[in-house]
């Protein structure tokens, strides 16, 4: 078959849109690789679907596939290109919508200055949530939150666990440019006490309102940006007593502002998304 697609980017976290809408895809997980693939297919971090929305009050369901073909359960960058193309495609003419995914409803901003904000919702850091297993793993406390020494083959690193509707593991580190990401990452995303993988943050903190964040994706790999994985790590330094309520993280795609008014309270994530492509490809 013949499949529409746009092909979007924000922060440099690349997706391929697809808009079922109309009728449901039923593709399978060896299709969603092949669409992702980069160099026999459109190439992506990741596939996102367009659904009609499933609940009263909500606009649209969203969908994600990584790389690998898995679908997971959230990804703020694609929050953003998800507005951006609904609005394009005249799916809706709200600027505000309502979504949801596997796992939680979202709201989106698009903005007058064309940033969008997203309400990723509150992070979430009961274990069973995660998912993450603490036994045998002694923390350290630290502010109002914990760290946990991970034993891995050079040695133990200290990471916060939590959700943001996916599971992410944060470490601070010196500098980001030397950090070792494609040694650790996919070291720490297999753990066992991270029984459904968990997506890896690195983050350097410049300042209580700044850091540098790099991050290695569940399934795909580091990429540009991490939408929820800035989330987690802007989170996880104001529980730490590192960061103030509202920072810019800087990324290898771009920046973005995330604020967050503490426990309970969502997290805000605004920044840019963009149409790169338009086209077909037979599947």
């Amino acid at each position: 078959m013949r499949l529409p697609f746009t092909k979007m980017q924000g922060a440099g976290n690349d997706f391929v849109m697809l808009d079922a809408t109309k009728q449901p895809l039923n593709l399978s997980n060896a299709q969603f690789r092949a669409l992702a693939d980069r160099h026999f297919g459109i190439g992506a971090d990741q596939i996102l679907v367009v659904e009609p929305g499933r609940t009263p009050g909500v606009d649209f369901g969203y969908r994600i596939f990584n790389a690998s073909g898995d679908e997971v359960e959230h990804c703020g960058n694609g929050a953003r290109c998800f507005v951006r193309y609904v609005r394009d495609k005249g799916l809706t003419q709200k600027s505000r919508i309502r979504v949801e995914t596997v796992n939680r409803q979202i709201e989106l901003e698009l903005r007058d200055d064309g940033r969008i904000t997203v309400d990723m919702g509150a992070p979430e850091f009961r274990h069973d949530a995660i998912p993450f297993d603490g036994q045998g793993i002694t923390p350290r406390a630290l502010g109002d939150f914990e760290l946990w020494p991970l034993e891995l083959i050079d040695g133990p690193v200290e990471v916060a666990a939590l959700s943001m509707g996916n599971p992410h593991a944060v470490q601070r580190v010196d500098d980001v440019d030397r950090a070792d990401v494609a040694a650790l990452g996919p070291e720490i995303e297999v753990l066992d006490c991270f029984p459904q993988k968990v997506n890896v943050g690195f983050m350097q903190v410049l300042s209580r309102s700044m850091i540098r964040l790099r991050v290695f994706e569940r399934g795909a790999g580091e990429t540009l940006a991490c939408g929820t994985g800035a989330c987690a790590a802007v989170a996880a330094g104001i529980r730490l007593g590192w960061l103030d309520a509202a920072v810019e993280v800087d990324t290898r795609g771009g920046r973005l502002s995330i604020e967050w008014g503490g426990m309970g309270h969502p997290v805000l994530m605004t920044g840019p998304a963009a149409t790169v492509f338009e086209g077909e490809i037979e599947l």
